[in-house]
């Protein structure tokens, strides 16, 4: 599609300009594939997808979601590093979560070594769950439990080495409690283990219990203030628990060596949709709202998440 019939297809005077800086030297042809490295139904799949649904009218072809969850995300991950860098692969995932993993795991597929960093669009904070009728109605309820009864309740997160595990196991470690470590494949998995009592509590994003209130109890937000959607969630901070505020940025990731333009132009595209009401709506609604970073800064964010959580992860690693 040339550019003057781009800006004659009936989009509105907003979304051209804001979207015109990235077809001056790059205009895609074809749809763009963005791998997502989860199972569908988790946080990173809603927000990635309510940024597909925005995506229709700022790009004029179709930003396609696609789902190769496995090895707490390395699988996609490794699909998309080897991906040509051509702007018709990308890559959207849980940053924080792929960072971790690459750091615990010594990976080949790294973000800084594999990728091009292009834009973060939102964020997830952990929170501790339990199922709707779980007898614990406070954090001190679960710690009065697992400190009475060591190693018997089952906890569960996204996956080995993600955010939402590391998150866990500092607060478990930091209150000196001991319980059943049971990963799953994202945070649709996750939750559903929870609402079917397969475990007692878990870690994953606050955003998982949006929709599901009658069915999941929220205790507790892992983070230093509450929550813009869920007020009237309390914090680990607030109740005096000890905790590491681990949280995690969604970003587009493209192959190394992708054009700068073409890097540029996604990161425009990125920017417009986040600005969109759609967009801020649909957000809403997945019990989240738009975080925008250019990806300069996504770098230097991502950069100090790695120096913060590295002492976390050594003592990840001297467990085993």
């Amino acid at each position: 599609m040339k550019r003057r019939d781009f800006i004659n297809s009936g989009l509105s005077a907003t979304a051209v300009l804001a979207a015109a800086p990235a077809w001056a030297e790059w205009t895609p042809r074809r749809p763009i594939n963005a791998i997502l490295p989860y199972s569908a139904g988790g946080g990173t799949d809603a927000l990635a997808r309510a940024a597909a649904a925005a995506a229709d009218g700022i790009l004029p072809v179709p930003l396609v979601i696609v789902n190769k969850p496995g090895s707490s995300g390395i699988t996609g991950a490794t699909e998309a590093a080897a991906a040509r860098p051509d702007g018709s692969t990308v890559m959207v995932t849980s940053a924080g979560s792929f960072l971790l993993t690459s750091m615990l795991r010594g990976t080949d597929v790294t973000p800084f070594d594999s990728f091009e960093i292009i834009a973060q669009i939102g964020n997830l904070t952990p929170a501790v769950i339990v199922p709707a009728n779980s007898p614990f109605q406070s954090v001190q309820d679960l710690v009065e439990a697992a400190t009475a009864t060591p190693g018997r309740l089952r906890w569960a997160h996204n996956g080995r080495g993600g955010f939402h595990q590391v998150a866990g196991q500092s607060f478990l470690n930091r209150n000196g409690l001991e319980a059943q470590d049971v990963p799953f494949k994202g945070g649709g998995p996750t939750r559903a283990a929870v609402i079917g009592e397969q475990v007692d509590f878990a870690f994953v994003g606050i955003q998982q219990a949006a929709g599901f209130e009658n069915e999941l109890r929220v205790l507790a937000l892992v983070a230093p203030e509450r929550d813009a959607i869920r007020g009237d969630v309390p914090t680990l901070a607030e109740l005096g628990f000890d905790y590491v505020a681990v949280s995690s940025p969604i970003v587009f990731f493209a192959p190394k060596g992708t054009d700068p333009e073409i890097i540029a132009g996604m990161e425009a595209a990125l920017k417009a949709i986040t600005e969109t009401q759609q967009f801020a709506d649909l957000m809403r609604e997945r019990g989240n709202v738009p975080a925008f970073l250019n990806g300069a800064d996504t770098a230097a964010r991502l950069r100090q998440m790695q120096i913060d959580t590295q002492p976390v992860i050594d003592a990840l690693k001297s467990q085993g």
